[in-house]
């Protein structure tokens, strides 16, 4: 039996982002793309837009598949592909946390939201870890409703498109 692939060698696996024209009805992407092409992205490529964010920035998703978009020149971004990626990324952190890398080499994965602020109880160590790690970078999280979030996440988004702060992959 083979052996388990890492998250590292998940997110290193030489995939490419890839423009999908015909978007099949029904399919992830397909009312919101209104006729458009979507892209695909790659885990590689989603890690480097969230590594591009600094302390006390949030992005949502939502802000991610943008970004990708607008890079691709195309209407949207895959929904579920850009999430799974974004998990990809982050167990890959807390994959190269435990082997030692220092904190400021790691993809800050706790950096990225759900839609309206809420934190993602997917990510490593669920929404208690996204939490403590925000408060790190001086982000306030509390209760919205039954979840956990941040209520300024519209004031901490980057100034700039985080597109433009990655060179071509």
């Amino acid at each position: 039996m083979p052996a388990k692939k890492t998250a590292i060698s998940h997110l290193n696996n030489g995939r490419t982002p890839h423009i999908v024209h015909m978007i099949p009805p029904g399919a992830p992407g397909f009312r919101e793309a209104m006729g458009g092409a979507m892209v695909v992205s790659s885990p590689a490529e989603v890690d480097a837009l969230v590594r591009t964010l600094g302390p006390g920035e949030v992005v949502t998703l939502d802000d991610l598949r943008a970004a990708l978009a607008r890079r691709h020149e195309v209407a949207v971004a895959c929904p579920v592909s850009t999430a799974i990626f974004a998990n990809m990324s982050a167990r890959a952190a807390e994959e190269r946390r435990a082997m030692g890398v220092s904190a400021d080499e790691l993809t800050p994965w706790w950096r990225v939201l759900k839609r309206g602020g809420l934190l993602n109880p997917k990510l490593p160590g669920g929404v208690e870890m996204q939490a403590y790690r925000l408060r790190e970078d001086g982000v306030r999280c509390s209760s919205l409703g039954r979840h956990i979030g941040v209520h300024d996440f519209e004031s901490r988004r980057p100034s700039d498109p985080i597109e433009v702060r990655v060179p071509e992959i």
